[in-house]
């Protein structure tokens, strides 16, 4: 398939070269496994890391790549295109722990972290959501006492990504009353008190690792608060954007995905004596899938330059995951019919697209509460 020229620069094809040809030889041999077996590869963590994947945004200072989110975005559209479930785990290793670590640790919590975590050496993960609090998550009742030297932690997290493997994980606590008491901090696996609790099944997205975390008196010193002290909401809401905008990518890989598999299956199936991809109703299916992908791909990519450029704004990271994750949707239903039973068969992975592409309508807020920042700020609505 052609590839448009978005003119994304020498470092983001630099980076999708080498992540597609990692991806191409060692994630999508192994995908449809992932996904039958719900086995996360730990293995390729270190794999990633020596080529860089996991600190594309972290300073060369601190051990990272140096560079921007556009970049990021398209390491997260190759791996995705490979593996979605991969993909997601690989999203909120990097970009929800590893960036935020980066925008928001002391120098003394990044020597601590950043290594480990940019070099694949361990896995990172980021608590938010909570059992009754998901897309309203400032009404988080997992609680932060203050104690001599530190914190007493007790309470839960639910729907958290990579937590089962992680080393590191940045864990939003409530420190005060209302928006303007919750903090983050650093949790280690292996602090006392701290512990996984039940592993979540999932309709798709298998092989991305999801639990529940448990607190019970867990003991966390006073060096790990990461950020202000009730400043939590500050650095959840900042990082919400640059997650939206990086998570974005999984669904344009996605969508590839689906071309992948859609366009040498239309030229070569045969029906009424000729490629079924001779018939405009078929042609009609594939280009509404190119310009569903390619839609999406310029707001993504146009959303992480700003975020580079320090002008990206909520409404439009919201927005452009809102578009990627409804197109992928629509692309990946349209990819099982043009397979037709095939499409329908774990014979052929299009089924396992739809089922890992719906994640995007609802994780890193819903497309009802994304539609709700969107209106709300061209409306002026509060």
């Amino acid at each position: 398939m052609p590839d448009f020229d978005f003119a994304l620069g020498e470092a983001a094809e630099m980076i999708r070269d080498t992540t597609r040809r990692f991806a191409t030889d060692r994630i999508a041999p192994i995908a449809a496994k992932i996904d039958a077996e719900d086995w996360f590869p730990v293995e390729l963590w270190p794999q990633m890391g020596e080529l860089g994947l996991h600190g594309i945004t972290v300073d060369e200072a601190d051990g990272g790549l140096g560079l921007g989110y556009l970049e990021h975005v398209i390491a997260m559209e190759e791996v995705s295109r490979a593996s979605a479930s991969l993909g997601l785990s690989y999203g909120a290793h990097s970009n929800l722990c590893v960036n935020q670590l980066r925008r928001w640790g002391n120098p003394e919590q990044k020597a601590k972290y950043l290594p480990g975590l940019i070099s694949g050496e361990h896995v990172g993960s980021l608590a938010m959501s909570e059992v009754g609090a998901g897309s309203d998550v400032v009404s988080m009742k997992l609680k932060a006492d203050a104690v001599a030297g530190g914190y007493r932690l007790n309470g839960t997290k639910f729907w958290i990504t990579n937590s089962a493997y992680a080393e590191t994980l940045i864990v939003y606590a409530k420190t005060g009353e209302g928006s303007g008491g919750i903090t983050a901090f650093i949790i280690e696996k292996g602090m006392p008190g701290f512990s996984i609790g039940q592993k979540i099944q999932k309709m798709g997205m298998r092989g991305s690792p999801t639990a529940e975390l448990v607190f019970n008196d867990c003991f966390v010193p006073q060096e790990n608060v990461m950020g202000p002290l009730n400043g939590g909401v500050g650095v959840l809401m900042s990082g919400l954007d640059y997650e939206r905008a990086v998570l974005a990518a999984g669904p344009l890989g996605i969508m590839q995905a689906c071309l992948d598999v859609v366009l040498p299956y239309v030229r070569e199936r045969k029906q009424f004596g000729q490629p079924i991809g001779a018939f405009q109703m078929v042609q009609a299916k594939v280009a509404d899938m190119y310009v569903a992908l390619n839609s999406a791909r310029a707001y993504v990519y146009a959303v992480a330059r700003a975020c580079d450029a320090g002008k990206t704004t909520r409404f439009d990271a919201a927005g452009a995951i809102l578009l990627a994750s409804e197109n992928a949707v629509k692309c990946s239903l349209e990819a099982i019919q043009a397979l037709g039973g095939a499409g329908y068969t774990t014979d052929w992975p299009v089924e396992r697209f739809l089922r890992d592409a719906k994640l995007y309508d609802i994780g890193a807020g819903t497309n009802e509460i994304r539609r709700f920042l969107i209106a709300r700020e061209l409306i002026g609505a509060r």
